[in-house]
């Protein structure tokens, strides 16, 4: 059994994990940098062929739009090494049972959040800007500021993924007691609609298909949830 640390102890641990995920993202921030034009064209991809070029309206905005890409992919590449950083951190205090739950808890809550990224790239935003654009077409140019659109794209992008992490808060939740499999399933209409009312909150239209597209995976990942739960929750004895 490790020998309990000091205060202090834990404080240089502490210092040291955080200068360990600062210069991971100095160096992940440096790389988007000298990128960061790459990543601009493959984030306007979804948008390709309804605005021909974007738009700036003050000196500052393509320098701003530059530095704004360039942190965002800086923390996409640093996060393996900040989770790591954070995790070497706590399981400190942990039992083995409880260091081997909370690992996996952190390996699927990272494949959730890409998985959600890679949804809203792929399907949700195009969707989107398609409907969003083609309303006034007739009439209307237009013309997006690339900070605006960079916004826009990230929000929706960022959402997705946090919301993806559905399965792994629920799974957290009941390994804690805070709730059981057949309490979930007795829940069930009342978390498809707080599901419709997140899809409605994240999706930037309001027409139903886009709700539809995000609220379907979320359904399934409700579903999901329950079957995890029902193997990680340790059945009660007659």
């Amino acid at each position: 059994m490790d020998q309990p640390r000091t205060f202090a102890a834990h404080l240089e641990e502490l210092r040291r994990r955080l200068g360990i995920s600062l210069l991971a993202l100095l160096v992940g921030v440096g790389i988007s940098l000298t990128q960061a034009g790459r990543i601009i064209q493959w984030l306007q991809r979804p948008v390709a062929g309804l605005v021909p070029r974007f738009a700036y309206f003050t000196p500052t905005e393509p320098l701003l739009a530059y530095l704004n890409v360039a942190m965002l992919g800086g923390c996409v590449l640093a996060m393996p090494i900040m989770l790591a950083q954070l995790w070497a951190f706590l399981q400190a205090g942990l039992t083995t049972r409880e260091r081997t739950l909370g690992l996996a808890l952190i390996c699927w809550g990272s494949l959730l959040f890409m998985a959600g990224v890679a949804f809203a790239y792929a399907l949700l935003l195009p969707v989107s800007l398609r409907v969003l654009l083609g309303i006034g077409s007739t009439f209307m140019q237009p013309m997006i500021s690339i900070d605006r659109y960079l916004s826009f794209v990230t929000s929706l992008v960022l959402s997705c993924g946090i919301v993806f992490e559905l399965p792994v808060v629920i799974v957290a939740l009941a390994k804690v007691g805070i709730v059981t499999p057949e309490w979930l399933r007795q829940q069930r209409p009342y978390a498809i609609l707080i599901l419709a009312i997140v899809a409605a909150v994240v999706t930037p239209t309001t027409d139903p298909i886009n709700m539809l597209l995000l609220m379907a995976p979320l359904a399934v990942l409700y579903e999901l949830s329950i079957w995890i739960a029902r193997f990680v929750v340790p059945r009660s004895t007659p």
